[in-house]
């Protein structure tokens, strides 16, 4: 669009009018690619719908406790859902079994509960994830008091404020669900975050962000002690900044070297994998890493207990005759596999069961037919129809009951 007089146009340099041409044509496709992800977004949403719908929940002997339960995914009056057909929808869309299990309440809850919303998603009025913050705050509201929310919000939605519906939905609460209001607990919201830095990404190796929800009365405490304890800290740190020491002081607290605590310990294990690169040391069972230098420090910390534990090479085949795998065959598969094997599962493989590939005693107790898999996914392997075959050291092939694969390889990559 012309800002001028018209004959200011015909004194742009040609590189200038070419160069507004192209951006003009750049914005265009950010404009169609925008709507074809809105479009995109929609249709899974509607899809994880729909599956819901083709594998509703049935009631089922809770005493068993390997088999498929009925799964209450959404609020009061949604329908439930067979609990085991949410990890099929979740590898097929790439993503992990709880994130498909909240895409797929989500939905539910969206479809059935806020039904004047989920028709401005369809239409492709509102954007999902706008939706999804909707559902997920109302999945504890009931029948009217969602609907309330609905008949507020879904209108003006897109104009709102995450505040806005935060308030809309305390007021639907308070209004219909006084009794649940009342019962409702400061728990519900409690949390704590501890997020490992990335070496790769330029992040300071050896460091972690700690992001925490606590009780006013904890946090207080938690706010004494810190306090207490940098200043401390200032005689033996005098030149640390008091960032610097509340930050040494919440180490000291984790290590318990105050009065009911416990000290640090440190577990050497005395193997080497060359991938992970000279001076950088993996931290086993999680994604932190640090330097030869500050595993040194750990060690020379006052109370800390250091164990070194002999060498184990991943690459042997262990075996025993008995059921039960061997402390040696637990953990080679817990630092070859630092999470549970199923497809996009993140938790942790020592909290893992240790599963026979193929089932004891047809299978053997050894490193080939050993894998760990976090307890619901246990179940799905041995009552939910999914079964998996090792195809290297590092990675399987799971084929679920509707006869589709997905490769998981060591990167947790899903093919």
């Amino acid at each position: 669009m012309s800002v001028g007089p018209a004959w200011l146009d015909h004194m742009k340099p040609a590189a200038d009018t070419a160069r507004d041409g192209r951006t003009d044509q750049v914005l265009g496709a950010a404009r169609a690619v925008r709507a074809d992800l809105t479009a995109l977004e929609a249709r899974r949403f509607e899809i994880a719908a729909q599956w819901a719908e083709l594998h509703p929940g049935e009631e089922v002997d809770q005493s068993v406790p390997w088999e498929e339960r009925e799964l209450e995914i959404a609020g009061e009056g949604a329908p439930t859902v067979a609990e085991f057909c949410i990890a099929e929808l979740a590898a097929t869309l790439g993503m992990s079994t709880d994130a498909g299990r909240n895409l797929v309440g989500d939905a539910v809850e969206t479809q059935h509960r806020l039904p004047r919303l989920w028709a401005r998603v369809m239409a492709l009025e509102v954007p999902v994830w706008r939706a999804r913050r909707v559902a997920q705050l109302t999945a504890s509201l009931s029948v009217e008091a969602a609907a309330y929310v609905d008949r507020h919000l879904a209108a003006v939605i897109d104009k709102c404020s995450y505040a806005q519906i935060e308030r809309t939905v305390e007021a639907a609460r308070t209004s219909f669900d006084p009794e649940a209001e009342l019962a409702r607990t400061v728990e519900d919201h409690l949390e704590v975050r501890i997020t490992h830095a990335k070496p790769a990404l330029g992040e300071t190796p050896g460091t972690a962000c700690v992001d925490a929800i606590l009780t006013t009365a904890d946090a207080l405490d938690l706010e004494t002690a810190v306090a207490d304890i940098a200043h401390r800290l200032l005689a033996s740190h005098p030149d640390a900044s008091l960032d610097t020491r509340r930050a040494l002081a919440l180490g000291i607290l984790a290590r318990g070297e105050h009065p009911g605590g416990s000290s640090r310990e440190v577990v050497i294990y005395t193997h080497h994998r060359p991938a992970e690169g000279p001076g950088i040391i993996g931290v086993d069972n999680t994604r932190a890493w640090v330097t030869l230098d500050q595993l040194s420090e750990w060690c020379t910390t006052a109370g800390t207990k250091v164990t070194i534990k002999p060498v184990l090479d991943l690459a042997d085949e262990l075996f025993t005759d008995h059921y039960e795998p061997t402390p040696a065959q637990h953990e080679q598969a817990i630092l070859t596999h630092p999470t549970c094997v199923f497809p996009a599962c993140s938790r942790p493989s020592r909290g893992c069961d240790l599963d026979h590939i193929i089932p004891w005693p047809l299978g053997p107790t050894a490193t080939w037919n050993l894998a760990p898999l976090c307890r619901f996914h246990h179940r799905l392997k041995t009552t939910g129809g999914w079964t998996y075959q090792r195809q290297s050291p590092t990675s399987f092939e799971w084929t679920s009951p509707h006869h589709r694969t997905y490769l998981v390889t060591s990167s947790r990559h899903i093919h």
